[in-house]
């Protein structure tokens, strides 16, 4: 990947948490962690990667209401990022800390099974 998406979606994940955090006003938006943010190398495309506080029904209600917001939260974007196109949006859950979790939680119970 080349310089200028990796500089654009360090832009976006910047401005998309300022965006999440003061913004939204949607009560199905809980408390949400913008973990990264992937563009297309032309720019068409951002994937945002999230995390949510809560159990699944919260997770999947804060996935609606993000996707209802969509149109508002790329016009923001495009106000803020100087691009001649801003990208489509993309979310998609960050898995990976759970995964980290899984992992530290299975090492422990071999570490305890060991002792």
């Amino acid at each position: 990947m080349s310089v200028r998406p990796n500089r654009v979606a360090e832009q976006i994940k910047k401005e998309m948490t300022e965006i999440l955090q003061r913004d939204l006003k949607d009560p199905r938006i809980g408390f949400v962690t913008v973990t990264g943010v992937d563009v297309t190398g032309d720019l068409q495309q951002a994937t945002v990667y999230i995390t949510v506080l809560g159990s699944d029904e919260q997770k999947e209600s804060t996935l609606q209401g993000l996707s209802k917001a969509t149109g508002f939260i790329r016009s923001e974007i495009g106000k803020r990022v100087r691009l001649r196109k801003t990208p489509e949006l993309l979310f998609k859950f960050d898995e990976s800390i759970e995964y980290g979790n899984k992992i530290a939680s299975l090492l422990g119970e071999i570490n305890r099974q060991d002792d």
